[in-house]
């Protein structure tokens, strides 16, 4: 039999045509959505060029929600960071005073969504989390020495 044929160099061309099409579309859906978390970034007040970099982006995310730090290794741990990515989105949805719908874009759409967020009228409202939003008694947020919000304890054990 002779298998060679004028087809399979036509058929192997379209095919690269194709993947090279797919390609740079993709590529340009990236470059879109990276130009919406960076100027989603700047609204926050935040280096925009932090959205470029991988694991850095989770950590500059965190700080705009008011998060403690200990969140970036959730978002890391697989499986459970989808459920923490998800919550961050929310909050970050939340910061830029917009509703949970706004987040199921985020998560399903974000190349979109980041850019609405970045490009759009939407302003920066402060950190969306509870712990930051408290301003009322004796409030340990940001307090390196305390990652779980613990209140703090007298020397008996007791709380202060």
């Amino acid at each position: 039999m002779d298998y060679s044929s004028d087809y399979s160099s036509e058929g192997a061309g379209i095919l690269a045509g194709i993947g090279a099409t797919f390609i740079i579309i993709y590529l340009a859906v990236i470059v879109i959505a990276l130009a919406g978390m960076w100027k989603t970034f700047e609204k926050a007040g935040k280096p925009g060029w932090a959205a470029i970099i991988p694991i850095y982006n989770i950590y500059i995310m965190i700080e705009i929600v008011g998060k403690p730090t200990i969140w970036l290794l959730w978002c890391l741990i697989p499986c459970v960071n989808f459920v923490f990515v998800i919550w961050l989105y929310n909050l970050i949805s939340k910061s830029f005073g917009k509703e949970e719908g706004f987040t199921v874009g985020l998560v399903l759409l974000g190349f979109i969504f980041w850019p609405i967020l970045g490009f759009g009228s939407a302003k920066y409202l402060g950190p969306s989390a509870a712990e930051a939003q408290n301003s009322f008694g004796n409030n340990n947020f940001n307090n390196p020495n305390n990652p779980f919000n613990q209140p703090p304890t007298d020397q008996s054990g007791g709380n202060v």
